[in-house]
């Protein structure tokens, strides 16, 4: 299952501006809460791009859309965390905005308001099978199957990547999503993926299954190695019906939740690549959780910081 080698990591998803608004206890409905907020660069796809790179990975490009009022801040931020951006300017639709409601008093826990905006209008048009030309893996956010334009490149990238005999993986990105998506139609749609990264919830969710172990065992029926995040509690890995290894997160005092499974991923593939086993890529995953959640936003430093 390992990639191995010093190919690179392409990431197609979702590339977004991110409002975090910090708080201190329940919304006063009605009236005002205090917070403090920040605007910052954000997407599940963008993050585990860079993630990746702060990683090690030695090359990770980034296949997103964007609209024109954020084109050139997110191409700059991106290409500061050392990813190579291939961002389209949609000419119609914004920047995708998730507005992140942060709990400082609940241990960092969020809740987002998601515009997606440009984000979801990737499609075909933007896919060549050029992008993989090096790649060594190829990672797919599960954000492109909330809309037909996505599923569409999803479709596309998959099967180029089956041709070439390039491994893919993806994660399912959001449990409220996936509701409305539908489970068995969500697991249709990645036939063909080798690696499920989904968090505690969304494999619970996508099973049937309360048990975090029992979930991702019986995902891993059907999707060759999953990976299931569960916060605090570290990581499930599971392959043939069965959890092979369970590795503990460090112990950290959350600041903000944002982002710890994109982090959790981008490490993860980083060190696939570099020729980790799973359980050794499971644990650089959770290093990079607990460093992320230490931060405000869903990114790792810039290099230069």
């Amino acid at each position: 299952m390992n990639a191995g080698g010093d190919g690179a990591l392409l990431v197609v998803g979702d590339v977004v501006t991110d409002i975090v608004a910090r708080h201190r206890g329940p919304l006063a409905t009605g009236t005002d809460t205090t917070a403090a907020i920040r605007r910052l660069p954000g997407g599940a796809g963008a993050n585990v791009a860079c993630w990746a790179a702060r990683s090690g990975c030695p090359e990770v490009r980034l296949l997103g859309r964007v609209g024109a009022d954020a084109a050139a801040w997110h191409e700059e931020e991106l290409a500061a965390h050392g990813v190579r951006p291939l961002l389209t300017v949609d000419p119609v639709a914004p920047t995708g905005t998730v507005i992140c409601l942060v709990d400082s008093g609940a241990g960092g826990e969020r809740t987002f308001l998601t515009d997606s905006g440009a984000s979801l209008r990737l499609g075909p048009g933007d896919w060549s099978d050029s992008l993989l030309d090096g790649v060594a893996r190829l990672h797919l956010s599960g954000y492109l199957l909330f809309s037909e334009p996505g599923r569409a490149v999803v479709a596309a990238a998959l099967a180029a990547a089956r041709a070439r005999g390039t491994p893919a993986s993806l994660d399912p990105a959001s449990a409220g999503f996936l509701k409305e998506l539908g489970t068995d139609h969500f697991l249709h749609l990645i036939d063909g993926v080798d690696l499920l990264l989904p968090s505690r919830d969304e494999a619970c969710l996508l099973t049937g299954r309360s048990r975090a172990a029992d979930a991702a065992a019986e995902l891993s029926r059907r999707v060759p190695l999953v990976v299931a995040t569960h916060g605090a509690r570290g990581a499930l890995v599971a392959r043939s019906g069965a959890v092979t290894a369970r590795v503990p997160a460090p112990a950290v005092s959350p600041l903000d939740s944002t982002g710890a499974g994109d982090a959790f991923t981008g490490a993860f593939l980083a060190a696939l690549i570099a020729g980790a086993e799973p359980s050794a890529a499971a644990a650089a995953g959770c290093r990079a959780g607990a460093e992320a959640v230490a931060r405000v936003g869903g990114r790792p430093p810039r290099r230069h910081e």
